[in-house]
């Protein structure tokens, strides 16, 4: 379990917007918009194509997490990994625990551990992202979807799991939901902050 949870925390603490906006030429990403190391603020850098690789590794690298945790100690190990990947993202010791905002790795966990869940998860997000243009509105909508998802599915074992990955998530927001609430949360495509 430990061991899991550890293999989980060092994937998902790698931090792969800091990186690639870095060796793509385009500074210490923490330095622009929120701060964040995640897709949408290195979409603020102006490079889409180091932001979708951004989504795609802190999606994958819990994935990856979860598989080889369950290769290497059994399919019941799987949601220790998935805290593991979850904490390093949003929490890594190498940047003093200042990580993402979770959106991508939580997709990641649903899709080694529910993929039904990480479908609909997906088409959730990128829907509202396409209609409504706002990316925390979007990332948090679908982070709420995973335990709701989980319930409906009739996994209710990985609820609690999911719920507490949801709140993470949701708490790692709170300058856009106060931005929101305010009415001066950016939408994406308004230009860089």
């Amino acid at each position: 379990m430990l061991y899991a949870i550890a293999l989980g925390y060092l994937f998902g603490s790698v931090p792969f917007g800091l990186l690639l906006a870095r060796f793509g030429g385009k500074g210490d990403v923490r330095a622009i918009g929120s701060g964040s190391i995640g897709a949408t603020n290195v979409l603020r850098t102006g490079s889409k194509g180091l932001a979708a690789l951004t989504l795609i590794l802190d999606c994958l690298k819990a994935t990856a997490a979860i598989l080889l945790a369950q290769k290497l100690w059994g399919l019941e190990i799987g949601p220790f990994a998935a805290a593991g990947a979850m904490i390093g993202h949003l929490y890594p010791v190498w940047l003093g625990f200042k990580g993402g905002k979770g959106v991508a790795t939580l997709l990641g966990v649903l899709i080694a551990l529910l993929p039904l869940a990480a479908l609909f998860y997906a088409a959730l997000w990128i829907r509202l992202l396409l209609t409504i243009r706002i990316s925390s509105v979007a990332g948090m909508a679908a982070a709420v979807s995973a335990p709701l998802s989980a319930a409906v599915l009739g996994k209710g074992l990985y609820f609690p799991m999911l719920l507490g990955f949801a709140l993470l998530v949701l708490w790692k927001h709170r300058e856009n939901i106060r931005r929101l609430a305010a009415g001066i949360e950016p939408r994406i495509g308004e230009g860089k902050d």
